[in-house]
Parts: structure tokens; sequence; C-alpha cells
């Protein structure tokens, strides 16, 4: 369940199978994809009906979006040898495609596994076209990886960042699913405490003030300036570890879920998420 809060007057319903709740600045909308035989239709059937809620209420930005994979890693029901993360990345490519999507338009997102036969979507869009796709300097973009992790590459940036309105140095900074991989490789196979160091060093990459400037924000962030932070843990067993290590590395302020749940490739064993709110002044005063 996704909960966010707002002082603005909300405005929500049901449009089309998409469950959604808007207050002016953001929307948010839900749906899920039943497990046919024909998954790739249905995924991009759930992308295009949420594109086009998006268009009929006036959020055509997307900034961020959670993709809760039922059985991830596992065979489709088609002749297709990829996994079901791979056609999934395939429908959405499509879409985004056929949209006029291009690398400078795609939104940070989170593809994680789930625990039944459907795959939920969360959609945050935006009115602001004031936003910017950031990625991490150790990281290639996931839109490059090569054909080894699929037929399509993964669509999503590393991060976005949502200015308040336009020209304001305040904003919000939705981070992507990150995980243990270092270039397009994963690192420290079968390590859990070393797989969690590497994902929270490739966050603390992401946001700092170097690479923000390098995006054109003027910044400066560490890991504990991050809020609302989901820790998905593969193994049950690795659970407190992974607490532990993320705890010592976190904000004590900072609002932290764990969450049992399968990662995108076999081989890796944690992925962490989360948000930040940069509030700088354009004026800043002296007394």
């Amino acid at each position: 369940m996704e909960v966010w809060r707002t002082s603005r007057r909300v405005e929500s319903g049901f449009h089309d199978g998409l469950a959604y709740a808007y207050d002016g600045r953001y929307l948010f909308c839900s749906g899920r994809i039943r497990h046919t035989a024909d998954y790739a239709a249905a995924t991009r059937n759930a992308y295009v009906r949420a594109f086009k809620l998006l268009d009929r209420l006036g959020y055509p930005e997307v900034a961020r979006v959670w993709n809760i994979v039922g059985g991830i890693t596992g065979q489709v029901a088609t002749e297709s040898p990829a996994d079901r993360y791979g056609e999934f990345c395939q429908a959405r490519a499509q879409v985004f495609r056929q949209r006029g999507l291009t690398v400078k338009d795609i939104p940070a997102a989170t593809g994680i596994g789930g625990h039944d036969d459907h795959t939920t979507i969360y959609f945050l869009a935006t009115r602001s076209r004031d936003i910017i796709r950031i990625e991490n300097p150790l990281q290639v973009p996931a839109y490059e990886y090569p054909e080894r992790y699929g037929p399509e590459a993964p669509c999503f940036a590393r991060a976005t960042y949502v200015a308040a309105e336009t020209g304001s140095r305040s904003g919000d900074l939705f981070i992507s699913g990150t995980a243990s991989i270092l270039g397009h490789l994963t690192v420290h196979e079968g390590d859990v405490e070393r797989q969690t160091r590497t994902t929270l060093e490739n966050i603390a990459a992401l946001v700092s003030g170097k690479n923000l400037r390098s995006h054109g924000i003027d910044a400066e962030l560490t890991l504990r300036d991050l809020d609302c932070v989901k820790v998905y843990v593969k193994r049950p067993q690795d659970a407190e570890i992974v607490r532990q290590i993320c705890t010592a590395s976190l904000g004590s302020k900072s609002e932290v879920g764990y969450v049992i749940a399968d990662i995108c490739r076999d081989d890796l064993l944690v992925e962490i998420e989360g948000f930040a709110s940069i509030s700088r002044p354009d004026v800043e005063t002296v007394n």
C-alpha cells in the first residue's frame, strides 16, 4: 500500500480499472494486471490506460512508478525465453515509444517481486514541467543495459527531481529502486551484507552534491537526508542484518519500511528506494 499525504484539497475516483487521487500538483493512480496467457498485451493495455487517465486529468509528466510483479523472475506462459520481468520491460518500452518518450522523459521506478499472480502498478504524476531525470555515476543507465538482461532494457531513470514550481530551488527527489550493481553487473553475489553496503553507496553517490550539480540541481544531500525509505529483502533470514546496516547509515528521522520481496535478478538480495525533500530558499536572509 502507498500513502501520500497532502495539505491540499484531494479529489479521487475510479476510471477504466484505475483508482486515482489528485491535489492540483500531483496525481497518484493504481491498477492491477492479471497474469493472463498474453501477459505482454495485458501490461501494455494497463500502461496505455494509465497514460490516458493522466492526460484526461491534466497530469502529463510521470515522476515515479512502482511495478510490483508477481513471480518476477519466473517464466511467463508464452514461447518467449524472457522471464516475467523481461516481458514486462519489453511491454513497457513499447508503450513508452508509442507515446514518444525518450530517455530524457522516463520516470524513476521500482520493479520488485509480488506475492500473487498479478502485477500492481502505481503512477505518481505531476503538472510541473520542471523535471530533471538523474543518472548515477557508478552505474550504466538502465536503458543502456546489454541484451543479456532481457530482450528490452529497463526504461527508468535512477532518480527524478520535481521542482516545487518553475525556477524554484526547492523540490522533491524520487530515488528509484537501487541494488548492488556497478556498471551493469551484480557485485557481491551471495553476500547480503556487502550488497546492502554497496546499494547504500550507490544511493549516496546518486544524491551527492557533485552528481546533483552535474544535473543542474544546486543541492548537497547524504543518506541521512532520505525519508520514506523502502528496503526490499529477498530472504527473510537476512532482514535483521540489513536493518542493522540501514539503521547505522540512514538518519534517525528517516521513515524506513522493510519488505520481504523478490528482486528482479536472481543474484540480487536487497533493493532500496527513497525520497528526499530539497528545501533551498531563493533568497537567504541573515540577521
